[in-house]
Protein backbone atom coordinates (compact mmCIF):
# COMPACT_ATOMS: atom_id res chain seq x y z
CA UNK A 1 0.00 0.00 0.00
CA UNK A 2 1.39 3.38 -0.97
CA UNK A 3 0.86 6.53 1.03
CA UNK A 4 -0.82 9.49 -0.64
CA UNK A 5 1.53 12.30 -1.67
CA UNK A 6 1.35 15.31 0.62
CA UNK A 7 1.34 18.62 -1.17
CA UNK A 8 3.01 21.33 0.84
CA UNK A 9 0.80 24.19 1.81
CA UNK A 10 2.82 27.18 0.57
CA UNK A 11 1.30 29.90 2.79
CA UNK A 12 1.86 27.76 5.89
CA UNK A 13 5.45 27.08 4.85
CA UNK A 14 6.12 30.78 4.31
CA UNK A 15 4.56 31.59 7.65
CA UNK A 16 6.63 28.92 9.37
CA UNK A 17 9.80 30.26 7.80
CA UNK A 18 8.92 33.78 8.96
CA UNK A 19 8.16 32.58 12.49
CA UNK A 20 11.36 30.54 12.65
CA UNK A 21 13.49 33.42 11.35
CA UNK A 22 11.95 35.71 13.98
CA UNK A 23 12.61 33.08 16.67
CA UNK A 24 16.26 32.72 15.59
CA UNK A 25 16.72 36.48 15.79
CA UNK A 26 15.20 36.50 19.30
CA UNK A 27 17.49 33.66 20.38
CA UNK A 28 20.55 35.49 19.04
CA UNK A 29 19.60 38.59 21.03
CA UNK A 30 18.99 36.50 24.16
CA UNK A 31 22.32 34.72 23.72
CA UNK A 32 24.16 38.02 23.24
CA UNK A 33 22.57 39.50 26.37
CA UNK A 34 23.42 36.46 28.48
CA UNK A 35 27.00 36.43 27.24
CA UNK A 36 27.31 40.14 27.95
CA UNK A 37 25.89 39.78 31.48
CA UNK A 38 28.22 36.87 32.23
CA UNK A 39 31.27 38.81 31.07
CA UNK A 40 30.21 41.88 33.05
CA UNK A 41 29.73 39.79 36.21
CA UNK A 42 33.05 38.05 35.74
CA UNK A 43 34.95 41.29 35.23
CA UNK A 44 33.11 42.96 38.13
CA UNK A 45 34.19 40.18 40.47
CA UNK A 46 37.76 40.42 39.18
CA UNK A 47 37.71 44.18 39.72
CA UNK A 48 36.52 43.70 43.29
CA UNK A 49 32.92 44.89 43.05
CA UNK A 50 31.35 44.44 46.48
CA UNK A 51 27.75 44.05 45.30
CA UNK A 52 26.87 42.92 41.79
CA UNK A 53 23.74 45.10 41.95
CA UNK A 54 26.18 47.86 40.96
CA UNK A 55 26.04 46.42 37.45
CA UNK A 56 22.61 48.04 37.10
CA UNK A 57 24.48 51.36 36.85
CA UNK A 58 26.45 50.16 33.82
CA UNK A 59 25.47 51.09 30.30
CA UNK A 60 26.16 47.93 28.28
CA UNK A 61 26.03 49.89 25.00
CA UNK A 62 29.73 50.70 25.39
CA UNK A 63 30.57 46.98 25.28
CA UNK A 64 30.43 45.07 22.04
CA UNK A 65 30.19 41.40 21.19
CA UNK A 66 32.20 40.54 18.11
CA UNK A 67 31.21 38.08 15.40
CA UNK A 68 33.62 35.59 16.98
CA UNK A 69 31.73 35.80 20.30
CA UNK A 70 34.45 37.78 22.08
CA UNK A 71 33.26 40.59 24.33
CA UNK A 72 35.34 43.75 24.02
CA UNK A 73 35.42 46.80 26.24
CA UNK A 74 34.45 45.21 29.56
CA UNK A 75 37.80 45.93 31.26
CA UNK A 76 37.72 49.59 30.25
CA UNK A 77 34.11 49.86 31.41
CA UNK A 78 35.01 48.45 34.86
CA UNK A 79 38.00 50.79 35.15
CA UNK A 80 35.79 53.78 34.35
CA UNK A 81 33.14 52.60 36.82
CA UNK A 82 35.79 52.11 39.49
CA UNK A 83 37.01 55.69 38.95
CA UNK A 84 33.52 57.23 38.93
CA UNK A 85 31.95 55.12 41.71
CA UNK A 86 34.75 53.79 43.95
CA UNK A 87 32.36 52.89 46.80
CA UNK A 88 31.10 49.96 44.71
CA UNK A 89 34.49 48.27 44.90
CA UNK A 90 36.53 46.67 47.63
CA UNK A 91 39.87 45.01 47.07
CA UNK A 92 40.47 43.43 43.69
CA UNK A 93 40.41 39.66 43.78
CA UNK A 94 42.73 37.25 42.06
CA UNK A 95 41.91 33.90 40.62
CA UNK A 96 43.37 32.21 43.69
CA UNK A 97 42.15 32.79 47.22
CA UNK A 98 44.61 30.36 48.78
CA UNK A 99 47.27 31.77 51.08
CA UNK A 100 50.79 30.43 51.34
CA UNK A 101 51.19 27.89 54.13
CA UNK A 102 52.89 29.18 57.28
CA UNK A 103 56.60 28.53 57.60
CA UNK A 104 57.45 25.65 59.92
CA UNK A 105 60.85 24.42 60.99
CA UNK A 106 61.73 20.98 59.65
CA UNK A 107 60.87 18.14 61.99
CA UNK A 108 63.58 15.71 62.99
CA UNK A 109 63.07 12.23 61.61
CA UNK A 110 61.28 9.74 63.88
CA UNK A 111 63.12 6.60 64.87
CA UNK A 112 60.05 4.53 64.11
CA UNK A 113 60.20 5.58 60.46
CA UNK A 114 63.90 4.70 59.99
CA UNK A 115 65.48 1.45 59.03
CA UNK A 116 68.25 0.08 61.28
CA UNK A 117 71.15 1.65 59.35
CA UNK A 118 69.50 5.10 59.35
CA UNK A 119 68.79 4.80 63.05
CA UNK A 120 72.43 3.92 63.85
CA UNK A 121 73.67 6.89 61.75
CA UNK A 122 71.24 9.31 63.45
CA UNK A 123 72.19 7.94 66.91
CA UNK A 124 75.88 8.35 66.15
CA UNK A 125 75.26 11.95 65.03
CA UNK A 126 73.39 12.73 68.24
CA UNK A 127 76.13 11.22 70.41
CA UNK A 128 78.79 13.30 68.56
CA UNK A 129 77.00 16.55 69.47
CA UNK A 130 77.15 15.80 73.24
Amino acid sequence: MTEPAVTPDVPDADQRVTVLERRIAELEITHRDRLLRAELKSEAIRAGMVDLDGLKLVDPASVEVGEDGQVRGVEALMKALRRSKPWLFGLASTSSTAAAPPAQPPEPPHATKMNHAEWRAARAELLKRR
